[in-house]
């Protein structure tokens, strides 16, 4: 696992203890993408498809994950990640593990986050996640990530 892979996984288990209990695992990171995987056995509800809880934290975790990463990337060590609002749509049941992505948002609304975040201390961003399970996009998710100081 490389290093951004294990710091951000060893992170979550560590400051979110319910992700270890999720079995959550950073899969793959790149500035572009996050994938997190979201086990079945460990997130089953009682019809045996994943539990939509699971699904939420999922999706949320994968925005918080990529901005958190980003924000390294980028310098800034000073803030603190809140998830202010969120949108989820259940498009299909999740019947076996399922990855949960996060993309870039555009590079002119990044920049602008990064530029009123330095400015004023406070900065929002809108990130998209969605999971997927086989190639069945399940769930779609629109959050709203306030970075402050």
């Amino acid at each position: 696992m490389d290093d951004d892979r294990a710091y951000l996984e060893q992170l979550l288990h560590q400051d979110i203890p319910l992700t270890q209990a999720m079995g959550l695992g950073v899969l793959g990171w790149d500035a572009s993408e996050l994938r997190l995987s979201l086990p079945l056995a460990a997130n089953y509800n009682h019809k045996s498809s994943m539990f939509g809880g699971s699904l939420y934290c999922g999706a949320v975790l994968a925005g918080w994950g990529w901005l958190h990463l980003s924000l390294r990337e980028a310098g800034v060590a000073d803030g603190h990640i809140v998830i202010q609002q969120g949108q989820i749509d259940y498009a299909e049941p999740v019947l076996g593990d399922a990855v949960a992505h996060c993309a870039a948002p555009p590079p002119a609304e990044w920049d602008r986050f990064i530029t009123l975040y330095r400015r004023r201390g406070m900065a929002r961003i809108q990130l998209h996640s969605r999971i997927l399970c086989g190639e069945v996009e399940a769930v779609r998710f629109r959050g709203q990530y306030v970075l402050h100081r």
